[in-house]
């Protein structure tokens, strides 16, 4: 077994070499500062490319999230939530978002913000694709030339964007109908733009924005119409039920349409370009100009059940307004409670009628017009109540000459002109039955019925003679008749004695006419056989050849 080995002792042991290398702790610091450095570029390049940070006040903040929901401008990104808070009065939600720096132009001072998520109309669809990505908040700027960093977020989308190309119109109406952003705009039913925007006026009217696409454009004109196209338009007239509509979607989302008017109309009555009237149908939008209204009153004695304000006012069958409200008055007199009508009048519907009085300066100022109707009033102008459809039971006012009716007196100082009336037809027929049952009750109904009564039971004893003693003689009479036809039968019959012997009287009298006209014929050519008496005949002589031929066997 070997030894362990003996450790060297401490003078055995080199003495170290100690070299001095200053360097080395320069180099180990170059990695820090070299990264300090790119930090400190880094933020100097973020602090010169960091956009403006807004704030926007939205009523709620449901989905918007600090870190990932997102500002878009144009479905670009443009900027992201920093920070969301509420306010002070604990009202609104306030959010802050820091937008990059090519942003800043946007913040104009009429720059709207919204969020966007999904919504689902019966016309258009939109936000959907915000169930994947994430709700955001949209972007659309301005046009003023103050910035802003302050603003108030709308809750509904505003109006719609579209693009360059193409014509922006304002149409003005007093009802929206069921227009809805989206909805279509057609002309002569193609789709050429769609409504972009409404808004309800201070006055109560309806403002509707609709974009019409490049270069249908084109077709929008001074005298160009636009009506409200929803729904379906059913008509039934003399060639039978027509029905119209534009489309599916103007059916069930609302849409509009346009297309060429008179040449007369000119645009919304501010007489702007790009703005239009907005009517609530196609008729009413093609019909010419109806001009400013002239209001008629009218008290009628009867009640008027049935008349409803819009009732049209027909001029001898021609439609020239309607009724604007129905009252009821008070005659103090006779104590009597009046109906009265106010109607609204248009005489340019007249047509050439009106163009005719018009010529003749009857259509000038208030007074000649009043002297003009006083004139028709003298001629028998009377306005009277008459049934529309005897189904619904509605009226109509009617103004027609009835030259038979009483004279009135008409004043032309009232304002409104006050036309004189008569009663309705349904209410004259009314009446004529009235006066039929009037006299039908005064008739002695009980004496007629108890007189009937007796003549009825005279009649059925009558009835009842004849069916006991008359009948049973005509029974008998018409057996007897049938034997007498029975036995003249059977005489005439072909097989009877008698009809034989009628056959061979009838046969030996034939024979006898027979001798008889031989006889006649004899003495025609012998005339003295009367005296010598009938001569003897002689036998003829026949022929040699016939004879010889007859005796051979």
């Amino acid at each position: 077994m070997s030894a362990a080995p003996t450790p060297p002792s401490e003078d055995e042991l080199p003495t170290p070499l100690v070299r001095n290398r200053r360097w080395i702790p320069r180099l180990v610091w170059v990695v820090p500062i070299a990264a300090a450095v790119i930090g400190i570029s880094l933020l100097i390049r973020n602090w010169q490319n960091a956009g403006p940070r807004i704030t926007i006040s939205f009523l709620s903040g449901e989905g918007v999230q600090v870190g990932k929901t997102l500002v878009k401008y144009r479905d670009v990104t443009v900027g992201r939530v920093s920070a969301v808070d509420l306010s002070a009065d604990h009202r609104t939600v306030l959010v802050s978002a820091d937008l990059s720096k090519d942003a800043a132009s946007l913040l104009k001072a009429d720059t709207q913000f919204w969020i966007v998520r999904p919504r689902i109309g019966v016309g258009s669809v939109s936000g959907l694709d915000t169930l994947l990505s994430g709700m955001y908040i949209g972007l659309k700027t301005g046009t003023a030339a103050r910035l802003e960093r302050q603003f108030v977020g709308l809750e509904n989308p505003p109006a719609l964007s579209h693009g360059p190309r193409g014509r922006e119109l304002q149409l003005h109406a007093a009802r929206a109908g069921s227009l809805g952003m989206g909805a279509p705009v057609y002309f002569r039913q193609f789709q050429v733009g769609r409504v972009i925007d409404e808004n309800l006026l201070p006055d109560g009217s309806t403002r509707v924005t609709v974009f019409v696409e490049a270069p249908y454009d084109g077709f929008v004109k001074p005298e160009t119409r636009f009506w409200n196209a929803s729904g379906i338009d059913v008509r039934l007239g003399a060639d039978g039920l027509n029905v119209q509509t534009e489309s599916l979607a103007a059916v069930l989302a609302g849409g509009l349409a346009f297309d060429d008017g008179p040449i007369e109309v000119v645009p919304a009555a501010a007489g702007l370009p790009g703005e239009f009237t907005l009517y609530k149908n196609e008729t009413e939008a093609m019909a010419p100009p109806d001009g400013d209204p002239h209001f008629v009153r009218m008290r009628f004695a009867q009640a008027l059940r049935g008349l409803d304000v819009g009732a049209p006012v027909e001029f001898v069958g021609v439609n020239i307004g309607s009724v604007v409200a129905v009252d009821l008055g008070y005659e103090h007199q006779d104590r009597s409670f009046p109906v009265i009508v106010t109607a609204k009048l248009y005489p340019r519907r007249m047509g050439q009628a009106y163009e005719a009085l018009t010529a003749q300066g009857t259509t000038g100022s208030e007074e000649t017009i009043a002297a003009f109707v006083g004139t028709l009033v003298n001629r028998g102008l009377r306005a009277q109540p008459r049934a529309a459809s005897l189904l619904t039971g509605k009226l109509y006012i009617a103004l027609d000459f009835l030259p038979a009716s009483p004279r009135v007196a008409f004043d032309s100082s009232m304002r409104p002109l006050e036309l004189p009336t008569v009663s309705g037809t349904f209410q004259e027929l009314e009446a004529s039955v009235g006066r039929i049952v009037k006299k039908v009750n005064d008739l002695p109904l009980e004496q007629i019925v108890a007189d009937l009564h007796t003549d009825l039971k005279d009649l059925h004893e009558t009835l009842n003679e004849l069916h006991t003693r008359a009948l049973p003689n005509a029974e008998d009479t018409l057996s007897a008749l049938h034997r007498t036809l029975d036995s003249a039968d059977r005489t005439l019959d072909g097989e009877s004695p008698l009809q034989r012997g009628l056959t061979e009287t009838l046969s030996e009298s034939r024979g006898t006419l027979q001798a008889v006209r031989e006889l006649a014929d004899y003495l025609d050519r012998h005339p003295d056989a009367l005296l010598r008496g009938r001569r003897p005949q002689k036998m003829p002589q026949r022929p040699a050849a016939a004879a010889s031929s007859e005796a051979k066997p």
